[in-house]
């Protein structure tokens, strides 16, 4: 309340303040003039004061209603929107557990077209007891959680999660950057209207294709984030009665990695012997010839006889030398 009341006579005293300095400036507006029409000058200096006393008690009056909250260093308080004003985007993921999928996803095919909302995908497995439909559902965002609840009640409700983002902002970027964009490209075509040579006027076209690109693009943007916000996405899965209640579980130990191990080796086995196969074949066609082939040769070089040289005049034989003659050995 002290703050209200300070606020107000803060007011006040800047209304009182302006109706001083309008006189001022009319009276010495009048300084000059004729006598006779410095009533009427008067007038219209008090009139326009009171004028600005009622607009700032407005202004006081809407300050107050807006809960006394204000941005530091601004003159005015920034719009609060609410809740149903803001752009947010619902998404849900559900596992439902039931007795019948078929018999479920109708029930929920129906329940979203009764909200005006359409079916964005489905895909079912049937194996009896472990049946399974993954079902993509849009609906209007005013009745996503309605559609949850009843989507819940179709059978026993395993996992539910719900997630939830704003927009709003990005929203309003968007208008602003769209309503630039657009001024923009309205000025491009006007300078093309007025081009008078041919280098100005390609220049000038391709400016604009560029800006009515960007345009393009801001607007598909904007219809993206108005379709999320529009239509919410509830992805349910309804599987059957024998269907897994509980989520997988990390595990951890020396079995844990076996099996791992284990199934790992397994696995490289199979691609070996899925890649042994495949080249089998080849080997059959192309190796066998070629192993033959090198046996046969092989054998014809080990069974070949030496080879003979012709006979001729005996070559002669090289001289030999005569054996070392002992030196003579002097008398004593």
């Amino acid at each position: 309340m002290a703050t209200r009341e300070r606020r107000r006579r803060g007011v006040r005293l800047t209304a009182a303040a302006l109706v001083a300095l309008v006189a001022l400036a009319g009276c010495g507006s009048d300084a000059g003039n004729d006598s006779a029409s410095a009533p009427a000058a008067r007038d219209q200096a008090r009139g326009a004061a009171e004028q600005a006393g009622g607009a700032a008690d407005q202004a006081g009056g809407a300050a107050e209603r807006g809960g006394g909250k204000a941005e530091p260093g601004s003159g005015a308080g920034a719009p609060d929107l609410r809740v149903d004003q803001r752009s947010i985007i619902y998404t849900g993921t559900m596992r439902v557990q039931v007795d019948d999928v078929d018999a479920a996803a109708r029930s929920a095919i129906a329940a979203v077209t009764a909200a005006g909302g359409f079916i964005g995908g489905d895909q079912r497995r049937s194996a009896d007891a472990d049946a399974r439909a993954e079902l993509e559902l849009r609906v209007p965002a005013a009745k996503f959680y309605d559609v949850v609840e009843e989507l819940a009640k179709l059978g026993r409700q395993q996992r539910r999660e719900i997630r939830t983002e704003d927009v709003t902002e990005q929203m309003v970027d968007l208008d602003a950057r769209i309503t630039t964009q657009r001024a923009r490209v309205a000025s491009a075509r006007r300078l093309l209207e007025r081009a008078t040579s041919i280098s100005d006027l390609v220049s000038l076209e391709n400016e604009l294709s560029r800006r009515e690109a960007d345009l393009a693009s801001l607007e598909a943007k904007k219809e993206r984030l108005a379709d999320l916000t529009s239509l919410s996405t509830i992805t349910v899965s309804l599987v059957g009665r024998d269907a897994s209640t509980a989520d997988e579980e990390t595990e951890v130990g020396f079995m844990v990695g076996f099996k791992g191990g284990w199934k790992v080796f397994l696995t490289s086995m199979t691609v070996l012997l899925t890649v042994l196969g495949a080249v089998l074949p080849w080997l059959l066609a192309l190796g066998v010839p070629l192993t033959v082939l090198l046996v046969l040769l092989r054998r014809r070089r080990r069974t070949a006889p030496p080879p003979v040289t012709p006979a001729g005049p005996a070559a002669p034989l090289p001289p030999t030398a005569a054996p070392p003659v002992p030196a003579a050995r002097s008398g004593p």
